[in-house]
């Protein structure tokens, strides 16, 4: 394959000229100069809103997109020229780019983690090649035969002795018997077999039980008559279409060249990569078409509270007005069959809910009106109270693997393709490695089996190990997609690429970043330079060279604050990043910790991974959620917590009970789930709109002079409605272009240029800005803009207080990261001022935010824990986890090796405990002892300095609180 280091790594190509950009000016970029070292780990951070995607995206990447259309057909290059180049002056010597961002991944049902990684497509091949079939009746290997393996086997087995070749021809009766035994006869075939010894055919009289059993040759089966042999195999299988036997004085040996079993006469499905994938008519499940699920009306939903009896309308659909004539035949007819009416359905026996389901001769079940509402479906209101009623359910054909029962029934060491799929990384690793495969089968799938294998090490090395292959990549975070396709990069191989990564270390436990960081280093070590927007400090302390932009956000940043190797940005007085790094800056700690008022807590707790736990959320405080990737914390969080907390608030039944009990529940008023989920999906939503002051400031506008003047209205300034939006752009301030072939481009729109409003509406300002310039505006310039209208300012302020002061508040929602929309979401509910006590869940909101920005984050929780609210968040970051007041840690490891509670309690029991040894496998507390020697000492160059004072103070701490 070519040459590798000492390391293991292949030895890394020629060092190519560095990427050189000059005159950046893209958003808030300052006139950057920068030159970017090739053939290295490069790492860009600063303050969230400081330009770092301005940087690495719009510029970077933007640049070398373009210039790869430009190498495209000429229907491609016709949209070059209304191409938004990046406004820059130069940038030379910039490589082939491939960007890996934290969009949400594909919403394709049909895109799993083996699809996206390409390691379904090699199963499939491995499978068509040495994947075994068995007979579904009698469990015999089922298999094609050749004219020389036939012969083969017959060495093998009858070596020495006489063997006769025959072959079999049905007769239906006996005009068909003389038509074939003349027509052998023409052929030149002399001689049947029948009653154990050959018989010549003139003086055969009739076919034995219906077949015409035709003698070609008596042969001994040695070495020396192969030729012999061979032919009259050849001319049995031709005449028999395909079927022979081999008949001994002991037995008979059946061949075919059919895939098929010589002892059943089952014919398969001959396997071949078709037949293997669920995207093909030939291999798809019948029934669910290859989506491993179905649409069905599901029970839950039509009988939501069983506690109800049937007259109180238990039965939810019987409940609607246009069906209320139905109900009361319905309860006429249950009282025909003495079934009681005003018993909960709960109580009543299963074979009499059995009937009320499915119903008999006599008594039309549920199921019989929902098949009458199917015959009606052409009627919309129909359909629409049908999806009503309607869940996906897994396929009870394929059991959910998506394939049909022929390509099921393809085993290699004893397993199906669809259970190979249904296993973890980390336990489908060792079954491949430990196969053992015959001589022939290693000879023509050893390479694919290789590069599973590849595949498989490269997703355990960016600690996604947890993950099932037939995971639906719309399923996965932000942080999993992005290092899905980190992997398939390192498989690709490729080399001379410049990579630029958004965060990937997103949802990734401090215990694997190291392993992230290896992965960085391969696609260095092949000659590629790899560009990461970061802000974990072991990704920076990793780097060959930092960028480090600033001072601030929005307006306040676009300067590059250090640019070089780590060593001199921690003596940097200039970088924050670098006074955090050294020690010089710290976020402080809290003095003591907030007492709980009272606790939710939940028993038994079974879902996925998670092994009947015991979970205590104490209220009124800040609970992390911590634990390795993949140990259980998002099934806690949205399947239990947030399921329990929104059924008690909604007064409606969960979708499913994963717990044995919940107490103190009632404590709870209201809950708020804020997750890295679009906030909006529409590209016209933005802060402005979202947060609610966008209508104040339209009002605010219809009233100065010049609206006046020509009757302009508040409707008059929006963009989704209205007569004073672009007619070219409807508003939005863009044109789609379908590119077919490439993602779609969005060109500004030619006859507003990105204003989105018509000309007169941009004549009418409010000193001196219209309204396209204040959605220009950044939040903070905003504030300072209005800050005479409070009722404008109000609820602006919000989303300064969480940290997105750097956003532009007509700046469409749908481009914001994962972390953006949680605080947005947060600023949203903050803006409200809601009274009741409400339980708030985040999943991992420091997405996206620089050391400075983490203690706003800081601050918005005290905000709503002196609400009175509660507070929990599943979290990575070591900053949060120590300024929680409660620790719920997972694990130890994920998948089935996690899914246990290792410890919950305050953050110094946890340091006290780990100290004394009761901690061994909690990987958190080791990274937060780790984290809170930094704190003290700082890094040192090679990682967390250690600093044994620090848990002794963290303990007196918790004695004195």
């Amino acid at each position: 394959m070519g040459l590798e280091d000492s390391a293991g790594f292949p030895a890394k190509a020629p060092m190519r000229t560095n990427i050189r950009i000059t005159g950046a000016r893209e958003h808030n970029l300052k006139n950057l100069t920068l030159e970017i070292p090739a053939c290295s780990l490069v790492v860009v951070t600063g303050v969230s809103g400081s330009g770092k995607s301005s940087l690495a995206f719009d510029t970077l990447y933007a640049e070398g997109q373009r210039r790869y259309v430009e190498t495209l057909s000429a229907y491609a290059r016709q949209f070059l020229e209304r191409m938004d180049k990046p406004d820059v002056d130069s940038i030379t010597n910039i490589s082939p780019t491939i960007a890996i961002q934290q969009k949400a991944p594909s919403r394709n049902p049909r895109s799993t983690v083996a699809t996206v990684t390409e390691i379904h497509d090699y199963l499939r091949l491995f499978y068509s090649r040495a994947g075994r079939v068995h007979c579904e009746k009698c469990g015999e290997r089922v298999k094609a035969d050749s004219i020389d393996t036939i012969f083969q086997d017959l060495l093998d087995k009858v070596s020495g002795q006489i063997g006769a070749i025959v072959f079999d021809q049905r007769c239906e009766d006996e005009a068909e018997f003389h038509r074939h035994r003349s027509d052998l006869l023409k052929r030149g075939f002399r001689k049947a077999w029948t009653d154990g010894r050959a018989v010549p055919l003139e003086e055969l009289q009739g076919a034995t039980e219906g077949e015409l059993t035709v003698l070609v040759d008596r042969v001994e089966v040695t070495a020396e008559e192969r030729e012999r042999a061979v032919d009259s195999i050849e001319s049995a299988l031709r005449e028999g279409s395909g079927r022979m036997r081999v008949l001994t004085s002991d037995r008979a040996w059946v061949y075919s060249e059919r895939f098929e079993c010589t002892k059943c006469g089952i014919e398969y499905d001959r396997p071949d990569v078709h037949l293997f994938s669920f995207n093909s008519p030939r291999g798809a499940c019948p029934r669910c078409h290859g989506f491993g699920n179905i649409i069905e009306i599901d029970p839950a939903l039509v009988i939501p509270d069983r506690s109800k009896s049937i007259r109180d309308g238990a039965i939810d659909p019987l409940r609607l007005a246009s069906l209320s004539d139905h109900f009361e035949e319905f309860v006429q007819m249950a009282k025909a069959r003495k079934i009681p009416v005003t018993v909960p359905y709960a109580s009543l026996p299963m074979e009499t809910q059995k009937l009320l389901w499915e119903g008999d001769v006599d008594f039309p079940g549920v199921m019989k009106l929902f098949e009458w509402l199917e015959t009606k479906k052409y009627k919309v209101h129909v359909r629409v109270l049908l999806s009503r009623y309607r869940s996906y359910r897994q396929c009870g054909a394929c059991a959910g693997q998506r394939l049909k029962p022929g390509a099921l029934k393809v085993l290699v060491g004893g397993r199906s393709l669809g259970d190979l799929c249904a296993m973890t990384v980390d336990a489908c690793l060792p079954f491949l490695e430990g196969l053992e495969l015959t001589p022939e089968e290693s000879a023509i799938s050893a390479k694919v089996v290789e590069e599973v294998v590849k595949r498989l090490r490269y997703l355990r090395e960016v600690g996604l190990e947890y993950l099932t292959l037939d995971r639906l990549t719309f399923t996965l975070s932000g942080g999993e997609a992005q290092r899905i396709h980190l992997a398939s990069s390192v498989g690709a191989a490729l080399s001379g690429v410049l990579y630029i990564l958004d965060e990937p270390s997103i949802g990734l436990h401090p215990r694997d970043t190291h392993r992230l960081i290896q992965i960085l280093r391969r696609l260095v070590s092949f000659g590629n330079t790899v560009l990461v927007v970061e802000h974990d400090p072991e990704m920076i302390m990793a780097a060959d060279h930092v960028v480090d932009l600033g001072p601030g956000a929005g307006d306040q940043g676009g300067r590059i604050m250090f640019s070089g190797p780590v060593s001199e940005l921690l003596e940097c007085k200039e970088s924050s990043t670098g006074g955090y790094l050294s020690g010089r800056l710290r976020i402080p700690q809290p003095d003591r910790r907030r007492e709980p008022h009272g606790f939710l807590r939940f028993r038994g707790v079974v879902k996925h991974n998670l092994k009947s736990v015991r979970v205590e959320i104490p209220l009124r405080v800040v609970t992390a959620i911590t634990g390795v990737s993949g140990s259980g914390k998002s099934t806690l969080l949205y399947d239990c917590i947030h399921e329990a907390a929104n059924a008690h608030v909604s007064g409606k039944p969960p979708r499913e009970i994963c717990w044995e009990k919940v107490d103190n529940m009632g404590a709870v008023f209201d809950v708020v789930l804020v997750d890295q989920s679009a906030v909006a999906k529409s590209p016209r939503a933005n802060p402005a709109t979202y947060i609610g002051f966008f209508d104040q400031i339209r009002i605010l506008l219809a009233s100065t002079p010049a609206a006046r003047r020509i009757a302009a209205t508040p409707s008059f300034f929006s963009f989704n409605m209205g007569a004073g939006r672009c007619p070219t752009c409807e508003g939005s301030g863009y044109i789609r272009v379908e590119m077919q072939f490439l993602s779609d481009v969005y060109l500004t729109c030619e006859n507003c240029q990105g204003h989105r409003y018509k000309p007169q509406v941009l004549e009418i300002q409010y000193k001196g800005k219209n309204v396209s310039d204040i959605l220009n505006m950044t939040v903070r310039q905003a504030i300072q803009f209005f800050a005479e209208h409070g009722q404008i300012t109000n609820r602006m302020v919000y989303l300064d207080k969480v940290g997105l002061g750097y956003l532009r508040i007509g700046q469409p929602l749908s481009t914001l990261s994962g972390g953006e929309a949680q605080r947005i979401k947060l600023a949203y509910y903050l803006s409200q001022g809601s009274q009741a006590e409400a339980l708030f869940l985040f999943d991992e909101p420091t997405t996206g935010l620089h050391f400075e920005d983490i203690s706003k984050l800081v601050a918005s929780f005290d905000h709503l824990i002196r609400h009175k609210h509660t507070v929990v968040v599943i979290e990575h970051n070591l900053e949060i986890i120590k300024q929680a007041d409660w620790i719920i840690d997972l694990g130890p490891e994920g998948g089935a090796a996690g899914g246990r509670v290792l410890y919950q309690g305050r953050p110094e029991d946890m340091l006290r405990h780990y100290s004394a040894g009761k901690l061994p496998e909690s990987h958190t507390a080791r990274f937060l002892r780790r984290s809170i020697s930094a704190a003290n000492g700082g890094f040192n160059g090679k990682g967390l300095a250690p600093n044994r004072g620090a848990g002794a103070k963290l303990a007196g701490a918790s004695r004195k609180a």
